[in-house]
């Protein structure tokens, strides 16, 4: 039988699960799994990969022979718990080891799509900071990591919960359930390749955002290093005139600035050749 209940509500379930659970919950150090000799716990943080939503509901599964129950810590968890139980349910009686099977089959559904749309987002958001950094990518490649990071931890979780269930310890697991879960984990063994690969994707992107933008500093700096040297001599040439001594005999003649205009126009020329020749223009 299964049952879906929030915590708050957890008591109600109290004589169809073992006299231990309840004490041993109440110590509140929960572990992933907990294998006992009559029952396992089974404890996880679940993220909803496929919703804007992104804080983690703790979901708790208590199991044995006869009970599967799921308790939610929230509402988004207990309304997604209680959506799967429903749907399979529709699809005809099962034991509960069928039910926990289908359960991680159907909170799995959807993800490998998910990842694949991530990678294509990331490949083109490469692309986009390859051609030139624009307002908003770092907020994207600091979105795109943080996004990574929950799935690493949520599949991480549901990863040792199957290796786990895998071993049967307590033996409450009939031999094709263990082959389902080794099913499962071979599937979870591919989700976290799959994100630590486009992890590696977000860090070289994030360096080659830096690079850009670092390239684009530099870009600046040569801007104002021309502008710079080029003012200079014009500094020079006002500096000196501006001195006003007495003895300075350009200062009475009638050519002298018709000559120091153009003086400072082949300067400034002068050294925009020199700029381009060398490629710094």
């Amino acid at each position: 039988m299964q049952t879906v209940l929030p915590f708050s509500r957890m008591s109600e379930a109290a004589e169809r699960m073992d006299p231990k659970v309840l004490a041993y919950l109440n110590e509140g150090q929960i572990e992933t799994f907990e294998s006992f000799e009559t029952f396992s716990i089974i404890a996880f943080d679940w993220y909803d990969v496929h919703s804007a939503r992104t804080a983690d509901s703790q979901m708790l599964l208590y199991l044995d022979q006869k009970d599967l129950l799921l308790f939610c810590e929230d509402d988004a968890a207990e309304e997604k718990a209680r959506s799967i139980v429903a749907e399979l349910t529709k699809e005809g009686p099962m034991d509960t080891e069928q039910l926990l099977y289908r359960f991680f089959v159907r909170l799995l559904k959807g993800d490998m799509a998910h990842l694949d749309q991530l990678e294509a987002d990331i490949s083109d958001g490469e692309s986009a900071v390859l051609s030139g950094t624009r307002p908003g990518d770092l907020d994207r490649i600091a979105a795109w990591r943080r996004e990574l990071l929950r799935l690493k931890r949520y599949y991480e979780q549901l990863d040792s919960i199957f290796d786990e269930l895998s071993a049967n310890d307590n033996q409450l697991l009939g031999k094709a359930s263990v082959r389902r879960m080794v099913i499962l984990g071979t599937r979870l063994d591919r989700y976290l390749s799959g994100v630590r690969s486009l992890q590696e994707m977000v860090a070289q992107l994030r360096e080659a955002y830096q690079s850009q933008l670092s390239i684009q500093q530099n870009d600046l700096m040569k801007i104002f290093t021309v502008v710079t040297v080029l003012v200079l001599p014009l500094s020079l040439l006002t500096g000196w005139y501006g001195m006003n001594f007495a003895g300075m005999p350009e200062l009475g003649w009638k050519y002298g600035y018709p000559a120091v205009i153009t003086v400072s126009v082949l300067i400034v020329a002068g050294l925009i050749w020199y700029f381009k020749r060398k490629k710094w223009l």
